[in-house]
């Protein structure tokens, strides 16, 4: 019955393009804080966008390629964002996805921009070689209209692409500025031997872990939503097991032990209620190429994957791309939390919906802001030219060896081989990414959190984090000058 009342209001909006969804969260958040109508529409619109099509050789016949790189804010630098690969690529996706990454790391506490780039291609109708020649091609783009640089903008991955592109990028980068001797940091997300850091690969799957396992820690947020607190036992249901689903599902099932009954993919889905063996399934696809048909679940159709979203779960993750989640099938969604690992998954009209119905959201901006949060980590480390944990990790493990001697010989007690590696070993690079990653993610949540409860108007959690988001890229726009 709520849901027939707010379906006219909630069906107009339906028809919101995807940045014109982001401004009307931007512009919810807005109206709550008092800043000038100058100051916020700075905010609010994208700086600068390079449209570009340029022409590549592919099988003997010449292709015109078209890309996109948008600069959205500038209240920072270097501004920082992915670049994805995809058929669906366009312009008004790139702005509203890098207007995302500028809210994105002023609630993490990144000091970026925000950007965003793509290509519109399908990446699987493309061999390597010819991939190599399209993201260099891209980059020499980029090179000249100054669109990229470890000052001014740093890509980095997103949907379609991985740290061979990156690879291909900085190598293309350093072979027309020889003379940077900072241009390894041009780009993140790249393979450690080359120059990437530990940990970047399930960066964006972990901090979603972090971020969802520290919101169900709250028994004042999940008790109202018939659930006790703890991420033990939570059934969850995954849409999309790239990188992203695949990261978040293993350390939600690893680290956390919930349930995974259901993944969803490209070309189907597999379910079963009593759980999934994350690490099982993607051996299943390494060797058949497809997660469908894996003898320990059911197999649920292409032409019927998209119902497997409403299925009956407690955690609904959605990993794959925008407006999954919209106003036909968002009254039939069971779940009770929606944890937002993709951009954008849900449009206006449904969010309207599911919050009249009570379902929780943890949103976009907050949850999978690992990435960039681990990106910035990659990118100290290429400005710093020096492996993160160098410095520290044996002065650490003599100091920790001390400590036990010294415990031992007061004690009288001697402690065991294992035992003694364990306390006495220093932090790797992946220790101290991890470390800094989860660090971020539950202050960030605790920040937002804070928020939600106490500022007034403030009812959901995305509209806290446009309000935090706001307050902060306004604060440092006063402390610029431009705005005395």
């Amino acid at each position: 019955m709520v849901v027939d009342t707010a379906a006219p209001a909630a069906q107009a909006r339906e028809t919101l393009s995807f940045s014109e969804s982001v401004d009307r969260n931007f512009a919810k958040a807005a109206a709550l804080l008092d800043y000038p109508r100058g100051l916020l529409e700075q905010i609010r619109v994208c700086n600068k966008v390079y449209y570009v099509q340029f022409p590549v050789r592919i099988r003997g016949e010449i292709q015109v390629i078209q890309g996109w790189r948008a600069e959205h804010s500038h209240h920072r630098l270097p501004c920082k964002g992915g670049i994805r690969y995809a058929e669906t690529v366009g312009q008004d996706e790139i702005m509203a996805l890098a207007a995302l990454m500028t809210y994105k790391c002023a609630i993490v506490n990144v000091p970026f921009g925000g950007a965003k780039g793509g290509i519109k291609i399908n990446p699987r109708n493309y061999t390597e070689e010819e991939l190599e020649r399209i993201t260099r091609r891209y980059t020499v783009e980029l090179i000249q209209k100054n669109f990229i640089g470890p000052s001014l903008d740093v890509p980095a991955p997103d949907y379609g692409t991985g740290p061979r592109e990156m690879a291909w990028i900085a190598d293309t980068y350093m072979a027309f500025r020889p003379d940077d001797i900072n241009a390894l940091a041009c780009v993140t997300g790249k393979p450690v031997e080359q120059g990437g850091v530990r940990g970047r690969t399930e960066a964006t799957g972990l901090g979603i872990y972090f971020g969802i396992r520290e919101a169900l820690s709250l028994p004042e947020l999940v008790r109202p939503l018939g659930l006790e607190p703890g991420l033990e036992g939570k059934r969850v249901i995954v849409q999309g097991f790239g990188n992203v689903g695949y990261h978040a599902a293993r350390f939600l099932q690893q680290e956390g032990g919930a349930i995974i009954t259901a993944v969803i993919e490209w070309d189907g889905a597999v379910y079963n209620p009593d759980g999934i063996d994350v690490e099982e399934l993607a051996r299943h696809r390494r060797e058949t190429g497809s997660i469908l048909y894996y003898p320990k679940a059911q197999t649920i159709p292409m032409e019927e994957r998209d119902t497997v979203l409403e299925y009956d779960c407690d955690i609904l993750l959605p990993a794959a791309l925008e407006s999954q989640i919209h106003y036909h099938n968002a009254p039939r969604i069971r779940a009770k939390i929606i944890a937002e690992g993709a951009n954008g998954p849900t449009t206006a009209a449904a969010e309207e919906i599911l919050l009249q119905r009570g379902i929780f959201i943890l949103p976009d901006i907050f949850l999978n802001a690992g990435g960039v949060v681990v990106s910035y980590f990659e990118w100290l480390k290429n400005i710093a030219h020096v492996r993160l944990g160098r410095l520290e990790k044996r002065f650490e493990e003599r100091t920790n060896q001390r400590l036990v001697e010294m415990v031992e010989r007061l004690t009288g007690k001697t402690l065991t081989t294992p035992e003694r590696q364990l306390l006495l070993r220093g932090p790797d690079e992946v220790d101290l990414v991890r470390s800094g990653l989860e660090d971020t993610m539950i202050s960030a949540f605790h920040e937002l959190w804070e928020i939600h409860k106490t500022r007034k108007g403030v009812q959901d959690l995305r509209t806290a984090a446009f309000v935090c988001a706001i307050d902060k890229i306004a604060t440092a726009y006063f402390q610029l000058g431009i705005f005395p």
